[in-house]
């Protein structure tokens, strides 16, 4: 493993991009896994077939939608067991007082970006918009939830391809009023160890919008796809697995206002020195999370953003970048399968 040395972030040891070690296997749980494989596949190709081909282009409400979603997460025995947000006790969510605190509307959902069924359990949930964004442009491009799906077994890309139709998150979010708009801002999967360097377009959201971080967690995690092209692997994890469970970290949303529009007591709550190892320590003069939002400055928006990733998803932040990818992909398939 020497030669990947480089592609491990020098500060903290994390090295973003390895595949998650797969668990060796009795005799008795090869048995149980090809059965659960050979069960489960005739229902599930036909489940997605029928949702990305036709359901999803018929005129149905955002409830029909998410429940056909939750039939696709089903089949493999997907649960969502563990949700929490920042400044809200469990079993209260439900609360009308919390509502927001929750991604809707007119907001952002900046996601971690590990697996496909980070794209299935968002649409499911939320209902979104799906973008894409790049680590060198301001601008993005609107996906399907299949598009987004299959961006997460797919290279990443340093800018948009030539014939893309990109925009800006304000002409998106005009377009579509009453979803939020969800996009991966890493601008490429990780094995959930460590943050990238977040793309520019945080940024450049519309003044004063709702960023809200959401990091997920997968037990077991072998359905992360660090390496593009594992479709056979991450089909062979999720189908053979009895069941997997997601853990949920929705974070304080992030408010990005100008300079003088911040309030003299935030003016220090931002602080890049502020984070240690890639951990951000805690402050006494952080705002609390009894409060809906944080505002900081526009400009620092996606490093605000990128330490509530850490911190939601117990990750640290890395400062190995998206297009490092591209170089490590070449190396890796010179000495491993990818299938």
């Amino acid at each position: 493993m020497e030669r990947f040395t480089q592609f491990r972030d020098r500060g903290t040891g994390v090295s973003p991009f390895f595949p998650t070690p797969r668990p060796s296997l009795s005799y008795p749980q090869w048995i149980l896994r090809i059965f659960l494989f050979c069960v489960r596949l005739p229902f599930f190709i036909p489940v997605c077939i029928g949702y990305f081909l036709l359901f999803q282009w018929l005129p149905i409400t955002s409830l029909g939608r998410k429940a056909a979603l939750w039939c696709i997460l089903g089949v493999p025995s997907i649960w969502w067991v563990d949700l929490q947000v920042d400044g809200v006790r469990k079993g209260t969510l439900n609360n009308d007082r919390h509502q927001n605190r929750l991604p809707g509307p007119g907001s952002i959902i900046a996601s971690s970006f590990t697996s496909p069924i980070d794209a299935l359990y968002l649409a499911a949930v939320f209902d979104p918009i799906f973008v894409s964004c790049y680590p060198s442009t301001r601008e993005v491009e609107q996906l399907s939830v299949w598009q987004a799906i299959l961006r997460a077994f797919a290279l990443p890309q340093a800018k948009p391809q030539p014939k893309a139709r990109t925009v800006d998150l304000k002409t998106i979010m005009r377009k579509y009023p009453g979803r939020p708009i969800a996009l991966f801002p890493e601008c490429t999967t990780t094995n959930g160890q460590g943050v990238l360097p977040l793309s520019p377009v945080l940024a450049s959201a519309p003044h004063k919008t709702k960023i809200f971080p959401v990091a997920l967690r997968y037990e077991p995690k072998d359905v992360v796809t660090p390496v593009p092209g594992s479709y056979i692997t991450f089909l062979w994890s999720l189908l053979g697995r009895p069941t997997h469970y997601i853990k949920v970290r929705i974070g304080q949303a992030v408010v990005g206002v100008a300079a003088d529009e911040l309030p003299t007591h935030d003016a220090t709550m931002f602080d890049p020195s502020a984070s240690e190892n890639g951990y951000p320590h805690d402050r006494d003069d952080e705002r609390p999370f009894s409060e809906t939002s944080v505002m900081v400055l526009e400009e620092q928006v996606p490093n605000y953003v990128g330490d509530s990733l850490a911190r939601l998803g117990r990750a640290r932040r890395v400062a190995v970048t998206a297009p490092q990818k591209l170089e490590f992909v070449k190396l890796w398939k010179k000495s491993y399968w990818t299938w």
